[in-house]
């Protein structure tokens, strides 16, 4: 069996690729206050996408409209929140880990309350996907079986940044203009 020759580029390519990680790993993040301006930007678009999806989710159990166009609808509004729960997460993962202390865990805390609420918009998606219109009270209180379990579960995934685990970040936070 013949031995394939590694070229020089691609001996770096796998080194760079081992390396990567392991600096990432050993304090190359952002301070705690760019990281702290990247996660409130990456929250200030989601929390008015939620508000206002959550006001929508509200005018579909108040409104007069057939359980079939209320499911399409709600099935659509909670698929835009889960969404945007997920982009949210997504840019908050991108934002790296923070150089300071516990910021790791803090990064991971974010990431997961996130993709909790990400998850139970999912699954209210889905509890009201499967519903059938054919019996309207039915169809109605199961929707709204469904709203309740999302907040149960939005309420215990709900990000509190007042119970960082880091005084840099809690100070960062307070600081930083995108924060406020």
């Amino acid at each position: 069996m013949p031995m394939r020759r590694v070229s020089t580029a691609g001996r770096f390519a796998v080194l760079l690729a081992t390396l990567v990680p392991l600096a990432a790993g050993c304090g190359g993040g952002p301070s705690p206050q760019a990281w702290a301006a990247s996660v409130c930007s990456a929250l200030t678009p989601w929390r008015a996408e939620i508000s206002k999806l959550t006001g929508s989710t509200g005018e579909q159990m108040t409104a007069r409209t057939t359980p079939a166009q209320a499911k399409e609808n709600l099935v659509r509004l909670f698929s835009g929140a889960e969404q945007a729960s997920e982009t949210a997460r997504r840019r908050v993962e991108e934002a790296g880990i923070p150089k300071a202390e516990h910021g790791a865990e803090v990064s991971a805390g974010f990431r997961d309350s996130l993709a909790k609420v990400r998850d139970a918009y999912g699954r209210a998606r889905d509890t009201v996907d499967g519903l059938s219109v054919g019996r309207p009270t039915v169809f109605y209180d199961g929707v709204r079986a469904a709203v309740d379990t999302l907040n149960k579960e939005y309420d215990a995934g709900a990000l509190d940044t007042s119970r960082l685990s880091s005084e840099e970040l809690k100070r960062a936070f307070d600081e930083v203009p995108e924060c406020r």
